[in-house]
């Protein structure tokens, strides 16, 4: 799937990207929202994590939890 087929169907289409980078706890909770209500949360998340994006709230998470989401986890 390119990435435009999905986003074409993102909640955040036309939210100012900003949002989506925030500088505060009130902008994460935003972004946070908008993702929660998304179509497409799940593809988001994918391209997040398949292309190591570290800034920025993606898939409905924030760069810490993408980085446990990478993480070896122990046996």
């Amino acid at each position: 799937m390119r990435k435009g087929d999905w986003t074409q169907r993102a909640a955040c289409r036309g939210v100012d990207t900003e949002i989506f980078y925030p500088a505060s706890p009130e902008q994460e909770a935003e972004a946070l929202g908008i993702c929660a209500t998304c179509p497409v949360r799940a593809q988001c998340l994918d391209f997040a994590v398949r292309n190591k994006e570290t800034y920025g709230i993606w898939g409905g998470t924030t760069p810490e939890q993408r980085r446990r989401m990478r993480r070896p986890r122990a046996a």
